[in-house]
């Protein structure tokens, strides 16, 4: 009876270690897209009210919770029933990413033209601050949810053909990592500039702890800003990835070109093609409106 108990510790012992060795795996497979979710959602919790960020954070990333609770589910019954569906959902998500991508380097060369600014003078009202974090708030839970769809598609397909239960805890473990990792690090990031003016403060304002301080908080928008183009990078390059790595015809293109110059100019041309479309459609239908 020992030995059996024993035994089975051994074997779910050797079943953790598989599970721990593969969900480090995965992460690095799924580390182009917690870049882009890093960079999209520190932009997102910044710019608010120095009291607000964190609970504005706190609620993107309950939000986001929930999101992989839905997702999870469903996307194990895909895997058990309609495997094809998964490598579907894939390429469809890979679509979005590289429209989203191609978007920001479209925007970037052909910026939008600005309406006249009305300046006013009226501060919001708490109800208007408070309506225009929900907005900002559901902005950032509605792109979690896509990323998240992503991430668990892409963990998933590393662990196709095994067990049940191995796919169930090898990607549950990338989730949690990937929420807990990615909105730990956007609260660092939005916190940045408070931690350096309080070094400031316990410097009096000179000395090593004024230079840090001041640097923390001159530097806060600069990694905003190179974490915007870093996103924008790794949703091209992930979407290339999925491209290059599930379309049969694609497999051969470009060859001879370094894997991620491949991936970044595979996934820029379907996100081109993508915006155009998208583009095409919008004057069409508004000029049949």
């Amino acid at each position: 009876m020992a030995s059996g108990f024993f035994a089975l510790l051994d074997d779910i012992g050797a079943l953790m270690d598989d599970v721990a060795a593969m969900s480090k795996i995965t992460t690095k497979k799924t580390a182009g897209i917690l870049g882009d979710d890093l960079a999209v959602n520190a932009e997102k919790a910044s710019g608010f009210v120095s009291s607000r960020e964190l609970p504005v954070l706190w609620a993107i990333t309950k939000g986001s919770f929930l999101n992989k609770l839905i997702i999870l589910p469903v996307a194990f019954l895909l895997s058990a029933f309609l495997p094809w569906a998964v490598t579907l959902i894939l390429i469809l998500g890979g679509v979005y990413l590289a429209f989203e991508g191609a978007e920001k380097v479209y925007g970037f060369f052909v910026p939008h033209k600005k309406s006249p600014s009305v300046v006013t003078m009226e501060t919001p009202s708490k109800s208007e601050v408070l309506e225009m974090e929900k907005k900002k708030i559901k902005s950032a839970i509605l792109t979690d949810f896509i990323l998240s769809v992503e991430i668990v598609i892409i963990a998933l397909g590393t662990v196709v053909g095994q067990s049940i239960l191995f796919q169930v805890l090898v990607v549950s473990v990338v989730a949690v990592i990937a929420t807990i990792g990615v909105y730990g690090i956007v609260a660092l990031i939005v916190r940045m500039d408070d931690f350096g003016l309080r070094l400031i403060q316990l410097g009096n304002g000179k000395g090593i702890l004024k230079a840090l301080g001041n640097f923390l908080v001159q530097a806060l928008p600069k990694v905003i800003k190179s974490l915007s183009v870093i996103g924008t990078l790794a949703l091209l390059l992930v979407s290339g990835g999925i491209f290059v790595h599930n379309l049969e015809f694609l497999h051969h293109v470009l060859e001879s070109w370094p894997g991620m110059l491949r991936d970044f100019v595979v996934g820029l041309v379907v996100g081109f093609v993508a915006v155009f479309v998208v583009k095409a459609f919008k004057v069409v239908f508004k000029s049949k409106g």
